[in-house]
């Protein structure tokens, strides 16, 4: 049942109307978290008319969390994060119904939770479960929409919709651990988690209504400190190939080695100039012995006179995201594609084959 008062700012729209809105009160989602993401998700798809909505967190809100997750309030502090969510759309809208699933997603409980779900929303950091989320979806063909923050940046994109790309596409192996830090190690911008959050309740509310283009096979970053986004488009892979996924900006191709690639080229007498693009506070945390700190991807365009045009350039950063991008801006000014190599997987990538080529603090 459409409420009409309630939703007359979405039913007047040309692309959403009656229609619409009867759809998304006829839609299920599955918001894996109720953190920092997934506050603003449940918020805005609740706020939006889903008419069921199921949260999965096994964590208990924490006044640590209240700096971003808008969701909860401080008479909630040491409550299940999934019944302040619960406390939350029960007080916004009484018609939504709300499933609170105190407990972890696991390989046992995940395909009854995904079951009757129309999309999935990943509102967690941890990797593994991403993976997960991934399998799943693409085995009962359940679109799922991601969201991630580290920091000031933070990702989106959509996968397994209508037959696009997976997160297996984009990142086929899942980082070491120790590579991983989680917000209290690494701290995380606040207002951040709110902006990618909304962006990930936007694509779900298109996918569920059918309108605009949902950011399947492209990656959206978002670098807060920059106020900048920026596209990658990424495509599918068949997973008994060999081949890395082909991931491309507008720019021309962009030539990537692995990090077995690079050590094995290297230890035959390849000599490339090895640049890192992270920040400087990941560098002092962990860094690529024999890489030199160049700057930051967001400000490579101001030291390309620095650079040689002559000799091969690696550059590198934490998973190849934002060495792509800071490639293909010196391409963009004149540097030869030819001669410009990405590390696709990053650190973690290079970690993961040679972890005593890895210097830490």
């Amino acid at each position: 049942m459409v409420d009409f008062e309630r939703h007359s700012r979405h039913i007047t729209l040309p692309n959403v109307g009656i229609e619409g809105q009867t759809k998304l009160s006829q839609s299920k989602i599955l918001c894996v978290g109720a953190g920092g993401l997934g506050s603003p998700v449940i918020q805005y798809l609740a706020a939006a008319g889903v008419g069921k909505i199921t949260v999965i967190d096994d964590d208990v809100v924490n006044l640590s969390n209240l700096q971003r997750q808008v969701i909860h309030r401080t008479p909630d502090v040491g409550i299940p994060k999934v019944e302040s969510a619960k406390r939350f759309v029960n007080g916004l809208d009484p018609n939504i119904e709300i499933i609170a699933l105190s407990k972890r997603l696991t390989e046992e409980n995940i395909e009854s939770i995904f079951a009757n779900q129309d999309v999935i929303v990943d509102g967690t950091d941890n990797i593994k479960t991403r993976y997960l989320i991934d399998e799943m979806s693409k085995k009962l063909g359940k679109p799922w929409v991601y969201g991630s923050v580290y920091r000031f940046e933070g990702q989106v994109s959509v996968f397994n919709y209508q037959g696009g790309p997976s997160y297996s596409d984009l990142f086929p192996e899942a980082p070491p651990d120790e590579l991983i830090p989680n917000c209290a190690e690494a701290g995380v911008f606040g207002a951040l988690t709110g902006i990618i959050g909304c962006l990930q309740a936007t694509e779900v509310i298109k996918i569920l209504i059918g309108i605009g283009q949902p950011l399947v096979g492209r990656l959206l970053i978002y670098d807060a400190l920059e106020s900048k986004q920026r596209l990658l488009k990424f495509g599918s892979i068949e997973h008994k190939q060999v081949e890395k996924p082909v991931v491309h900006t507008e720019q021309p191709m962009i030539k990537r080695v692995d990090a077995s690639e690079a050590i094995s080229l290297m230890e035959g007498g390849w000599s490339p100039k090895f640049y890192d693009v992270r920040s400087e506070m990941e560098w002092m945390e962990a860094r690529i012995s024999g890489a030199e700190y160049l700057c930051a991807h967001t400000d490579i365009l101001s030291v390309a006179e620095d650079l040689p045009k002559d000799e091969d350039i690696l550059i590198h950063c934490r998973s190849g995201v934002r060495s792509e991008l800071a490639i293909a801006q010196l391409i963009s000014v004149g540097f030869d594609a030819e001669k410009m190599y990405n590390l696709e997987g990053g650190i973690i990538g290079w970690a993961q084959i040679k972890p005593d080529g890895i210097i830490q603090g």
